[in-house]
């Protein structure tokens, strides 16, 4: 196996640490894997796998990182793309710096976790299935459901046994919604799944087209698929589209954390998540990065 390693410089400031984080949400995510110094994750270019491992090598404010990829040389520009949608290389975030800095609160917020970028998962099908396997559910749990799925039906690789891809629509669209329910899915969870990514096989759905709509079109297109509500749409839009404005409202655990944070003694809904929120576009979903950010450092789980 060919193993090929170059740099990338992200926008200043930037920190691998926090940003895999973000991307990974808890500590037993075996799709996106982090041990303290390297972040790992088993890449499809040209539906072939690809172990890939990164380190960050010089200082946040003049960022570099190491990139070492097992595979075809060709998949070196495929792998640079999808490092730059899942650890938001390319992302400038002066303009959110400089509105943290009007607030006291916000801006302890952001000095706090500064260098975290904006991750955005590869595709909008996996993004998709995220949402969908961890609705109505702890995250913890969702993100379980989402590992058995890779280790059952994603593509291994021998330089990297503890990982696996996450499973393209071709490798679900002749798996029966039963065989999910096997892995703990929920039946509707499981037929939403499978339907889904028929319909990405034979043609029927383009998920790209919502890369040009509005957020109302993109909001009413995704919720026209099955299994997909307001909270899994405007997850998509933050997770998937890269939308920063976007704090998806009904999140329960993103409110509860809001709540927490201002010291507001009752809960919020939908409504009120949005009414406390218009003050911080068009960064709302980067406060809702670091709001989830400030619980993972409370759980104990981030380095240093």
């Amino acid at each position: 196996m060919a193993i090929h390693t170059w740099q990338l410089e992200p926008v200043p400031p930037f920190r691998l640490d926090l940003t895999v984080w973000t991307l990974r949400r808890r500590p037993d995510n075996l799709i996106d894997r982090w041990d303290g110094q390297t972040y790992r994750r088993i890449l499809l270019i040209a539906d072939r796998p690809v172990a890939v491992m990164v380190r960050q090598i010089a200082p946040p404010d003049r960022p570099r990182l190491e990139v070492c990829a097992i595979g075809a040389p060709e998949a070196q520009a495929g792998v640079t793309a999808a490092l730059e949608r899942l650890l938001g290389l390319g992302c400038d975030l002066d303009a959110w710096y400089r509105l943290a800095a009007t607030d006291a609160w916000l801006g302890a917020l952001a000095t706090r976790f500064r260098g975290a970028k904006p991750p955005r998962l590869p595709t909008l099908w996996e993004t998709l299935v995220n949402a969908i396997a961890c609705q109505q559910i702890t995250l913890t749990l969702g993100l379980r459901l989402l590992n058995h799925l890779a280790q059952r039906y994603g593509q291994p690789h021998a330089a990297d046994p503890a990982g696996a891809s996450f499973p393209t629509p071709a490798a679900l669209a002749e798996v029966a919604p039963e065989a999910l329910r096997a892995l703990g899915f929920s039946q509707a969870k499981a037929r939403a799944i499978t339907t889904l990514a028929c319909a990405l096989v034979s043609g029927q759905l383009d998920l790209e087209v919502l890369a040009d709509l509005g957020d109302a079109a993109a909001l009413a297109t995704l919720q026209r698929l099955p299994g997909v509500g307001r909270w899994s749409a405007e997850y998509v839009l933050l997770r998937g589209l890269g939308r920063l404005h976007v704090f998806p409202g009904d999140d329960v655990g993103a409110q509860n954390n809001l709540r927490r944070a201002l010291g507001l003694n009752e809960a919020l809904d939908y409504q009120g998540v949005r009414r406390v929120v218009s003050t911080w576009q068009p960064y709302a979903g980067l406060v809702y990065f670091h709001l989830l950010l400030e619980r993972i450092a409370a759980a104990g789980w981030l380095d240093g």
